[in-house]
């Protein structure tokens, strides 16, 4: 069994049991559910840098990354930088995240939130919604070509944008919909936690147009940044690169200083 796969399978069982004591008609009631999204893909495409900041404990692949610094003096940092938006993982089990990282970034912050989860349900959809998300990730390793559809179209009912994360050729023509926003190309190998952007570079062509293009972890220098430009990709999400620092908000404007 993958990481990947431990990690759906754990999810699913979560999901059940929310679903029991927090139901759909309950995260309709939300202050945030009735909130217009602040859309993450135009955000992306009107930034000279494209960076989209993410907010990350730990990984299963790295253990703890950072733990120390709050979660809002960490992401009003990155807004303050010039982040075009903001990734929050809400895994607990294995990334050490949870919704109500999610609740305080929407106080803290006015940019578009991206909810990083292993979404497996349509439950979860409805979660970032009422938690005050304004994109969701899909990841294409774990959904079928359906799963994408419905996911993408039920995303776009409730105004949030989508992000749809491929690792191959495979997983990429299985994620064409006209309700995704964003194709985002992973770097990392889910089977050896490999990472390389030539990833991101061999499927740069292969990526229609329509789509906004970005790239996926493994971006640890301005160089990678100014590469990836070359073939097209006008976003890119970066975290631990940031977050293994003292300061991730000073460490992104310094980045984004030596970028322009």
């Amino acid at each position: 069994m993958t990481i990947l796969e431990k990690i759906n399978a754990y999810k699913r069982l979560e999901v059940a049991s929310k679903k029991e004591v927090f139901p759909v008609s309950l995260l309709e009631q939300s202050f945030y559910f009735q909130k217009e999204k602040n859309s993450l893909a135009k955000a992306i495409k009107n930034s000279s840098t494209g960076i989209i900041a993410e907010h990350k404990r730990k990984s299963p692949s790295k253990s703890v990354i950072n733990d120390k610094i709050l979660l809002p003096e960490v992401v009003k940092g990155y807004e303050l930088a010039g982040a075009s938006g903001i990734s929050v993982l809400t895994d607990t089990q294995f990334f050490g995240g949870s919704l109500d990282d999610l609740l305080l970034v929407r106080k803290t912050v006015s940019l578009p939130i991206l909810r990083k989860e292993f979404i497996v349900e349509e439950y979860q959809i409805f979660e970032a919604k009422a938690y005050g998300a304004d994109a969701i990730l899909l990841i294409a390793a774990s959904l079928s070509k359906q799963e994408i559809r419905d996911f993408s179209i039920l995303a776009k009912q409730l105004q949030l944008d989508v992000l749809v994360e491929i690792h191959n050729e495979a997983e990429l023509e299985k994620s064409v919909h006209a309700t995704v926003d964003i194709i985002g190309v992973n770097n990392r190998n889910l089977k050896t936690f490999e990472v390389s952007i030539e990833n991101s570079i061999r499927l740069s062509e292969k990526i229609p147009s329509e789509f906004v293009k970005i790239s996926e972890s493994g971006i640890n220098s301005v160089e990678n940044v100014k590469e990836l430009k070359k073939y097209g990709f006008e976003g890119f999400l970066i975290g631990e690169h940031f977050m293994k620092t003292e300061n991730p908000g000073k460490a992104l404007k310094d980045f984004i200083t030596t970028l322009s």
